[in-house]
């Protein structure tokens, strides 16, 4: 077995995963798993720019990963950024920042990279389950952008779309600094209309409709299945491969959005870094059911931070 370490650095995460990787059974034995919320991607989609305290958060997660790094001893490590550090001016401030802690170079991916990680990561462990057709569609719901991608064994279509749940709340729900609470039935339309427009876009690339099972990743897909599980804490056991149906789909994501930040900071599983960006991640959710007619979404914990760890192993 290979000892590899996993980085993904997105718009409102960095995550760290630390895992022997077993070629011959196809699985990836955990040793550390772990996730902070910096918001890299803090008023990105606004100034082009990533902002000194968004980096110093960034930076600070970086270190704390380097010393897990070094204290489990993994023999390789690779460190992928996506849609913030994509979008970025000033990109180069944060690629000289991690290579001084970490000592490897992060590759800031295309979206199309990011689907195909994201596809390995979630389907892997799928493969020869007779409870779940092919192809499946794979959603992964990031802070800047949603990754789509149809396959079976392999990937058939992917596209990624800048419409994540850090970009549209910081688009539509941001007025002088503050987060609406809750959004106006306008800022909601707008939101609503923005996904409408991307799902547009994705469906140039990808055949949407053809898949026969919906997988969805990324923390607001496990946020909302954590809700309609009735969690009294976020339990990442319960979550992997939930099936959460169309209808308590719909009947949370209205619930959120007319919630209050309290209202939705009281809720067991929700991690405070996501409060305020729940009710965009949920809509995109509820968007993509209803533009797929999927009657329900499995829920997967593993993802493109499972995908780049094959990579390398």
């Amino acid at each position: 077995m290979t000892r590899v370490a996993a980085i993904d650095c997105g718009t409102n995460s960095i995550r760290l995963l630390v895992a022997d990787a077993d070629p011959a059974t196809g699985r990836l034995v955990d040793l550390d798993r772990r996730m902070r919320i910096v918001r890299l991607g803090q008023d990105v989609d606004r100034t082009g720019r990533l902002a000194p305290q968004a980096l110093e958060r960034t930076f600070a997660a970086c270190r704390e990963y380097a010393a897990v790094i070094k204290e489990l001893g993994a023999e390789r490590i690779r460190f992928v950024a996506t849609s913030a550090s994509r979008d970025a001016e000033n990109r180069e401030d944060f690629v000289r920042g991690v290579l001084d802690i970490l000592g490897v170079e992060p590759e800031v991916i295309s979206g199309d990279q990011e689907a195909e990680f994201s596809f390995t990561g979630a389907t892997k462990e799928l493969t020869g389950r007779t409870d779940l057709a092919t192809p499946y569609l794979v959603v992964d719901i990031g802070g800047g952008s949603t990754e789509f991608v149809v396959g079976d064994d392999r990937v058939r279509a992917a596209r990624s779309v800048d419409v994540g749940c850090v970009r549209m709340t910081e688009r539509h729900f941001v007025r002088d600094g503050a987060v609406a609470d809750p959004p106006s039935d306008g800022q909601l339309a707008a939101v609503r209309a923005d996904i409408e427009a991307a799902l547009d876009l994705a469906e140039e690339t990808v055949p949407l409709r053809e898949a026969a099972t919906l997988v969805g990743l990324a923390g607001s897909v496990t946020t909302v299945a954590g809700i309609a599980l009735g969690l009294d804490a976020y339990d990442s056991a319960a979550i992997h491969h939930a099936r959460v149906s169309y209808d308590q789909v719909a009947e949370i994501a209205e619930r959120l959005a007319h919630a209050t930040h309290a209202e939705r900071a009281a809720i067991p599983v929700m991690h405070p870094g996501r409060v305020d960006v729940i009710v965009a991640g949920a809509l995109v959710l509820h968007a993509i059911m209803d533009r797929t007619g999927a009657r329900e979404v499995v829920v997967s914990e593993h993802d493109i931070l499972d995908g780049i760890g094959w990579s390398i192993a």
